[in-house]
């Protein structure tokens, strides 16, 4: 009788801690705000409009989690459940606050 123990072995879970994944996404969201009214006055000072202002705003995201990418290094999958959702998730929660401050702060720097 001969068995396969690869073919009969079960892949195993992972498991993570609930309390450090949502102290991760505490933090993770706490960046995005602050990146999200950073850039935004950024881009007020600057004068960009319309979809320049927009593209700005995606390459400031993708800067974001570029800089996460690199901080956790090559094992991203011990402090994030996927890459694409640390990259997506709060994309429009973040867009309103960018566009709360790039239209205050143009305002105050172009229009006064």
């Amino acid at each position: 009788m001969s068995t396969n123990k690869a073919k009969d072995s079960k892949p195993e879970g992972v498991a993570y801690s609930e309390a450090a994944l949502r102290n991760n996404a505490v933090v993770v969201e706490y960046c995005r705000t602050s990146m999200a009214a950073l850039s935004g006055s950024i881009a007020g000072i600057l004068g960009l409009t319309g979809l320049y202002g927009f593209a700005f705003y995606v390459f400031a995201v993708v800067s974001l989690w570029v800089m996460f990418m690199l901080k956790t290094g090559p094992n991203w999958n011990k402090y994030y459940i996927s890459r694409q959702s640390l990259l997506t998730n709060g994309f429009f929660g973040g867009l309103f606050t960018y566009v709360l401050f790039w239209t205050f702060i143009y305002g105050m720097v172009h229009v006064y």
